[in-house]
């Protein structure tokens, strides 16, 4: 993905949240803050943007979030339950309208039997509930942190009805 693409996304999206009169939130672990950099690199982001934690760390995950101690012992961290709980989270502790996660496996090492390299699982509650997919990338490290970074835009400007949602 390049650089004007994402600032095209982060922007679309800005546009469609201030729309709709939405406030926006991230949890953030394998991109370590991209995706709230994306947004808030963008002019007007203030009227959409309430915040984002980085949670690289499990204590994080547990002590920021609330993501339950049961729950990454039984799943791990880059699992459907625990991407659920840290979207959760990040809308309850930023009164957001929508807060999407990504906790993931960038590489190039991490990989575990079941969670390859380039596992990525995305969180995201909104006024419709909380939902979770999973993706694999491919690629390097960088690469795979860059098209989650697309993808966490393209899922949120999809949730919204924006027009650049089928790109």
């Amino acid at each position: 993905m390049t650089e004007r693409k994402t600032e095209a996304l982060a922007a679309e999206l800005i546009d469609a949240l201030r729309a709709r009169g939405l406030r926006l939130s991230f949890a953030e672990s394998c991109t370590g803050g991209m995706i709230a950099s994306a947004v808030t690199d963008i002019a007007g982001a203030s009227n959409i943007f309430s915040g984002s934690a980085v949670t690289y760390d499990n204590a994080a995950k547990e002590n920021i979030l609330g993501v339950s101690h049961e729950t990454l012992a039984e799943h791990g961290a880059v699992s459907e339950e625990c991407a659920r709980e840290m979207a959760e989270g990040s809308k309850r502790i930023f009164s957001s309208d929508v807060a999407l996660s990504v906790t993931g496996i960038a590489g190039p090492g991490g990989a575990v039997p079941g969670k390859p390299t380039g596992t990525v699982w995305f969180g995201c509650a909104s006024w419709k509930g909380t939902e979770a997919f999973k993706c694999l990338f491919r690629g390097n490290r960088e690469e795979v942190r860059a098209a989650t970074v697309e993808r966490a835009l393209l899922h949120l400007l999809s949730l919204c009805g924006s027009s650049c949602a089928g790109r």
